[in-house]
């Protein structure tokens, strides 16, 4: 298996220059959007971190997936047919890896640190956790190492997918034509993913290809009747790294000090949704959003006048 090159290393000029430019034209009336200095330097000093913590952790990482490989059933060649075939399932798996990271507050303790801008734009794309493969998410590769993928061209392919996802956080770009609207995840699609609304939450999780929220259910498409504000649903007042980077963490620590000794509590809160409770007084993106529902349906006009 040939060594790759990391395209998100090669990529990282561009990435410069598309956020100075970006910057730029939105300062300047040329693009849509907004920049907040503290946030935006915030952003990108979590994307310095995440590299620095990446590199740090490479090689437990690739050990963890190449553990599996000795169970592989084929192995696969390296050909441009392989290298089509594993980023398209990788997408899929990513899809599901990501579902997770918003369903399993375990998991979302990592991923909370990408939504915590109140902005969009192409620094937020750079927000990224300093977790490395510690809450163990990464495993959920495996069964395509079992396949007979080498973890080699895994990271090829989940680099590739990490390059296309970074210019789909932005504002400047409208819709596009709509046979790429429905196959592709694009600006307007990711807008909704990264937005507060009751009817946005956990939506459109979709990394390169918006088919597998159109196939699972979870697809919502942007309108212009829902406000679009980012961020999380209670917003994080801070620009400091470490608390952008593990303040979830802290939160899901502080929960289960204040549970006393009941690891089935401690269990239940890691495993469940973000805005779980014990008490049943949840506070879960489906909650919010049926509370929402329910607070502007239409009233019983019968009701009204009895």
């Amino acid at each position: 298996m040939p060594d790759f090159p990391s395209p998100t290393l090669i990529a990282a000029p561009l990435f410069v220059l598309a956020i100075a430019w970006e910057w730029w034209a939105v300062a300047t009336g040329r693009a849509r959007g907004k920049y907040e200095s503290k946030d935006a330097f915030a952003s990108m000093a979590m994307g310095i971190g995440n590299v620095v913590v990446n590199t740090l952790s490479a090689t437990v990482t690739f050990l963890m997936l190449v553990f599996f490989w000795q169970f592989r059933i084929a192995e696969l060649p390296f050909t441009w047919w392989s290298v089509l075939i594993a980023f398209l399932l990788y997408d899929f798996v990513y899809y599901w890896k990501h579902r997770f990271a918003h369903r399993v507050r375990w998991f979302w303790m990592e991923h909370v640190t990408h939504h915590s801008s109140q902005h969009y734009n192409l620094t937020t794309a750079v927000r990224q956790p300093w977790f490395g493969p510690f809450t163990g998410l990464i495993l959920l590769g495996a069964p395509l190492v079992i396949l007979g993928f080498h973890p080699a061209l895994l990271a090829l392919v989940g680099g590739l997918n990490l390059v296309y996802q970074f210019w789909i956080h932005t504002e400047a770009i409208d819709r596009l034509p709509r046979w790429v609207e429905f196959i592709f995840n694009t600006p307007s699609h990711h807008r909704v993913h990264h937005a507060t609304h009751p009817m946005y939450l956990d939506r459109n999780y979709a990394g390169v290809f918006i088919i597998w929220d159109r196939l699972f259910g979870t697809f919502t498409e942007e309108t212009a009747d829902l406000p679009m504000e980012y961020g999380v649903v209670k917003p994080l007042a801070s620009y400091n790294p470490l608390i952008v980077a593990y303040h979830e963490g802290w939160g899901l620590a502080r929960d289960c000090v204040s549970d006393g000794l009941r690891p089935h509590i401690w269990l239940a809160r890691a495993s469940q949704p973000p805005g779980w409770s014990p008490d049943g007084k949840h506070q879960r993106s489906e909650d919010i959003r049926r509370a929402y529902e329910g607070s502007t349906a239409p009233k019983d006009e019968t009701a009204e006048s009895a």
